[in-house]
């Protein structure tokens, strides 16, 4: 098994614990601040949550689409692009969000990218180098008055 697939089992039995335990246990993977991402499936219209790791830039918390350095986007981000508004929780803090994708060529993705490479390490850098894809950072805002626990 490569480090990946490894990597990969160990964010999936993380994700599991996370949910289970409702963010009392979870909130860090290997030192990296994770959270809970549910998107809506633009598909089937059912529920889909993803752990990601995040940075934070103010009251906002940013992810990237990275989907492990794979040439395929992530579908939580088609389920993004397809409603903008989802949930995230933060240990056992849940709040609704709208989604906002910077791509490259937005004029706030150099400085968001540099927080988010910070973050993790400058993995998503070495994603980078190897896609022929865009890596675009998702800017993920609280909607006023929704956070609960």
């Amino acid at each position: 098994m490569n480090a990946q697939r490894v990597l990969q089992w160990i964010t999936s039995a993380h994700q599991t614990v996370y949910q289970r335990t409702d963010g009392r246990l979870g909130h860090r993977l290997l030192t990296r601040p994770t959270l809970l991402l549910t998107t809506t499936g633009r598909r089937s219209g059912m529920p889909r949550t993803a752990c990601l790791v995040y940075a934070k830039d103010g009251e906002d918390h940013l992810v990237v689409a990275s989907n492990w350095g794979s040439e395929r986007a992530p579908a939580w981000l088609h389920n993004l692009r397809a409603a903008r508004r989802s949930e995230i929780q933060v240990a056992r803090r849940r709040t609704a969000v709208t989604a906002e994708e910077c791509s490259p060529d937005h004029p706030d993705h150099p400085r968001l990218w540099e927080i988010v490479n910070r973050v993790n390490r400058d993995l998503y850098r070495q994603y980078a180098k190897k896609l022929r894809r865009p890596l675009s950072v998702i800017r993920l805002t609280p909607v006023t008055g929704a956070a609960h626990d």
